[in-house]
């Protein structure tokens, strides 16, 4: 490995003030503001409690689109019990995961396009923030149009009048349509512009909330079908061998995976703000196993009501609440996954892109600039027009998505295989040659090539399968295959000509993390 000898330009710390406002970065005099702002700054103080990070999960967990994905499971073939195995395994494989990444943003306290510097450079970590920036803003438009059919149905109810505005559209969205997108989207910036202590009160408050609504709408489809009518078995199709299972299985357990790689890849942007790496890790044990599984139940049990009730399967809970065609029901449920919506745009599709375009170049673009621009972004790609469109996702987020398996395996390489949990925090913030993570005009050239080389690989293994009808099953695997691939890749190209910075331990401008507590 290579050993960098140059000493980092170390600042004074700021004395903390009474006027410096909680969670607020430290720019220290030595950092380079093209490369600094208060918002991709060290935190001065990290608040965040296990029950902050368990309700972000809560919050991930608590959506259409994570009881769309539970319900979809049945229609591969298997058991109700088999569903519940995959979707255990699967986030528990996410804990773990969620658990890596988060450690070097908690130890350093700052967000993952940052601590990417150390890894690709302090120019080229703007390549892995640019990609996921895209992606999480297109997901942004997605969930604020699915919240948007959600409050659709609650002015159909009450506002009959309201039906007419569907039979006149612009851009492919009916005037129903852009009503309900221009009420979340103002909300949710109304939101996201009040800060991360205004987002943090609200995740904590919207995951209990959908829960207690889920439960109520549990016990009344059960009381409504009877206790004895409900059939757990709701496998579509002929009912799989156990031998015939197991690869089926697999793939669920991979798809629950992919589904939540995007905040599992910028969960750092979260971790940062935990009190201690300790209070991450038991926030994640509860809101990723614990909070899933209990969640996984409810969406089981009411899935499985529907039939009974309603004469078919429903696994879209937004039409199971346009189904009940109570009114107090239709607004209780479409308030609440209206609120479930905004609460995983918020911390997944908003957030994300803040700190990404803000990392790009923070004098210009602050954190809440960063997320106006992902906002702004989302109504121009228009999500309606294609999100209904295999083959439009499949080219396009297909892509951009197949790219977050090797950005998280690069990243788990570097930090932990090559840097051994240390990080010179102060090098992070500038552009002196000499620095740490300079490397070569900024960039390291073995986390470029790993990205582009892995990510090709990743990319075909995503797109071709299901493109050539050719083992279609391969693409449920594509994050795996890219992650695995950028972690080896980039570990061997690190031995072979190491660019990373070997650091000591026992330096005061490292961060080990290896050792207790936070440096």
């Amino acid at each position: 490995m290579a050993t960098q000898t140059a000493t980092p330009v170390i600042a004074p710390p700021v004395p903390d003030t009474s006027e410096a406002r909680a969670g607020a970065g430290v720019v220290k005099p030595g950092y380079d503001p093209a490369l600094t702002n208060e918002d991709l700054a060290p935190l001065r103080k990290q608040s965040w409690t296990s029950y902050n990070i368990f309700a972000f999960w809560m919050s991930d967990v608590h959506s259409v689109g994570g009881y769309v994905t539970a319900g979809s499971l049945f229609a591969l073939g298997l058991a109700s019990w088999q569903v519940l195995v995959a979707l255990v395994v699967g986030i528990c494989i996410v804990q773990v995961f969620a658990n890596l990444v988060a450690k070097p943003s908690q130890r350093t306290g700052v967000p993952y396009p940052v601590i990417n510097r150390a890894v690709f450079g302090v120019l080229g970590a703007n390549v892995p923030a640019i990609i996921r920036g895209l992606i999480a803003m297109a997901w942004y438009g997605v969930q604020t149009f699915l919240a948007a059919q959600s409050l659709n149905i609650v002015f159909l109810k009450f506002v009959p009048a309201s039906a007419a505005l569907l039979d006149h559209a612009f851009l492919g969205l009916s005037a129903l349509g852009w009503i309900s997108y221009a009420i979340l989207w103002v909300a949710q910036a109304a939101l996201f512009s009040m800060g991360m202590e205004a987002i943090r009160k609200f995740i904590d408050w919207a995951g209990p909330a959908v829960y207690v609504v889920m439960i109520a709408l549990a016990v009344y489809l059960v009381a409504r079908a009877g206790i004895g009518n409900i059939s757990l078995d709701l496998s579509a199709g002929r009912p799989l061998s156990f031998g015939a299972s197991i690869p089926v299985m697999l793939s669920a357990v991979a798809i629950v995976v992919s589904y939540f790689s995007g905040p599992m890849l910028n969960f750092g942007d979260f971790s940062r703000y935990g009190k201690s790496f300790a209070a991450v890790k038991r926030g994640n044990l509860w809101g990723l196993p614990v909070n899933f599984l209990c969640f996984s139940i409810l969406t089981v049990l009411c899935a499985s009501a529907t039939v009974p009730v309603f004469g078919k399967l429903i696994t879209d809970p937004i039409e199971t609440v346009q189904a009940i065609d109570a009114p107090f029901a239709i607004l209780l449920g479409g308030l609440t996954f209206v609120t479930a919506t905004v609460g995983i745009n918020i911390v997944a599709n908003f957030i994300s892109p803040a700190f990404d375009f803000s990392n790009v170049a923070p004098r210009r673009i602050s954190w809440r600039t960063g997320g106006m621009i992902a906002a702004v972004g989302s109504v121009l790609l228009t999500p309606w027009n294609w999100y209904g469109n295999d083959q439009a996702i499949l080219y396009t987020l297909g892509v951009l998505g197949a790219l977050i398996g090797p950005l998280f395996g690069i990243l788990i390489a570097g930090y932990y295989l090559v840097a051994k949990q240390r990080v010179a925090v102060d090098d992070l913030y500038t552009k002196d040659p000499g620095a740490r993570y300079w490397y070569r005009k900024g960039v390291n050239p073995n986390a470029v090539w790993t990205l582009v080389g892995t990510g090709a690989v990743s990319v075909a293994s995503a797109v071709l399968p299901p493109a050539l009808g050719v083992l279609p099953w391969l693409s449920n695997y594509s994050w795996f295959i890219g992650c695995g691939l950028g972690l080896v890749v980039f570990w061997a190209l690190e031995r072979t000509r190491p660019a990373m910075p070997v650091l000591d331990a026992d330096d005061p401008a490292v961060d080990d993390g290896a050792a207790p507590g936070r440096a």
